[in-house]
């Protein structure tokens, strides 16, 4: 089933292209755009970066925030399918600024799980959800293809597929509903309180 891909803000892509063509953000990050005065790289496959923020067990519910948009970047000089890095956008006071590129196994791993979801048979529109504190990104599958993609949290049919390297006890790769994966992550980051032994 096609992707529901969500339109990025207007304002987040031209961030995007104009530090591509800028010599001055020519290896900001973990990958460096290429040399010259235009860059052939091409912004493409644009996703909405959350934030889970918090999450309540008992009530199934969390919550998230946006915090850019990555874009993934394509060589259309090059062959196959690979991208060679993303470019990522943030709100500021002043409207939507580029931020840095960035290189990685995280790369490489979201556009693996988008084919991943590409076969699956719902209508979906893919987002991107990370877990700072446990060094996790995964790919949000959400239900809800017409939701403003800046707002929402997941929604318990939600699909998340955690991209390598994913932490340890959680295998990259395999799509996991959100009421199955949010408790375990819950656990991970907030460590259960310690027993406390009778007087």
């Amino acid at each position: 089933m096609p992707l529901h891909l969500p339109p990025a803000p207007p304002a987040a892509l031209r961030s995007v292209l104009a530090a591509l063509g800028s010599p001055a953000a020519h290896g900001q990050g973990g990958v460096a755009a290429p040399e010259g005065p235009r860059s052939r790289f091409q912004p493409e496959l644009p996703l909405p970066l959350h934030e889970l923020t918090s999450f309540t067990p008992a009530a199934g519910s969390s919550a998230t925030r946006l915090t850019g948009w990555r874009f993934l970047l394509r060589d259309p000089e090059a062959s196959g399918t690979s991208a060679p890095g993303a470019a990522e956008s943030v709100l500021t006071p002043d409207g939507w600024a580029f931020a840095y590129f960035c290189g990685g196994p995280y790369v490489a791993a979201t556009l693996q799980a988008l084919e991943q979801a590409e076969s699956l048979t719902e209508d979906l529109q893919p987002r991107l959800l990370s877990v700072p504190q446990l060094y996790m990104m995964t790919l949000w599958l959400h239900g809800d293809t017409a939701a403003e993609p800046a707002r929402g949290t997941p929604l318990p049919s939600d699909v998340l597929i955690p991209l390598a390297p994913a932490p340890p006890g959680i295998a990259a790769h395999r799509p996991h509903r959100a009421d199955a994966l949010l408790p375990l992550l819950t656990r991970r980051v907030v460590p259960a309180p310690l027993m406390r032994t009778p007087a």
